[in-house]
Order: C-alpha cells, then sequence, then structure tokens
C-alpha cells in the first residue's frame, strides 16, 4: 500500500486534452492529484482526448504484417 501511494505521489504523466473555454488542443503534465489547467489560458474546464502511442519503424522499407493461410494475401 505504501510502494502504491509513492508511485501515485512519483508519477508524472502527460495527457492531451482540449480546452472547452479557448479550444486549444494541449498537453498537461499532471502530478499525483492535482487538477490539469490549460497552459494557455489557465481554465480548468479540460476534456481529455484519446492518446495515440505512435510505434515507429526503423527499416526504410516498411512491411506489411505477415500473414496467415487464409489471410488477404495468402490463399488457403
Amino acid at each position: 500500500m505504501v510502494a502504491r501511494k509513492l508511485l501515485e505521489e512519483v508519477s508524472m504523466p502527460i495527457y492531451e486534452y482540449d480546452c472547452d473555454d479557448c479550444k486549444e488542443k494541449v498537453e498537461v503534465l499532471v502530478r499525483g492529484s492535482e487538477t490539469p489547467a490549460c497552459p494557455t489560458c489557465g481554465s480548468e474546464s479540460l476534456t481529455r482526448r484519446l492518446s495515440v502511442v505512435h510505434a515507429g519503424n526503423a527499416s526504410p522499407d516498411p512491411q506489411p504484417a505477415p500473414c496467415r493461410p487464409g489471410c488477404c494475401r495468402i490463399p488457403s
């Protein structure tokens, strides 16, 4: 229980929000249980956005994911 409380105090995730007042799309670092505010106008009226994680491919010639028999590219 102590470890969980400590983790909550030190975890500082960055969330994406739409500000309901100034309509800006912003990223906010949220520390512990603090209420996030828009860095542009200061409003606390924010709507959390669904964040998309980008996983890049270092290959200069990206290959499609392999298929299995019966899939779209390999005959059954």
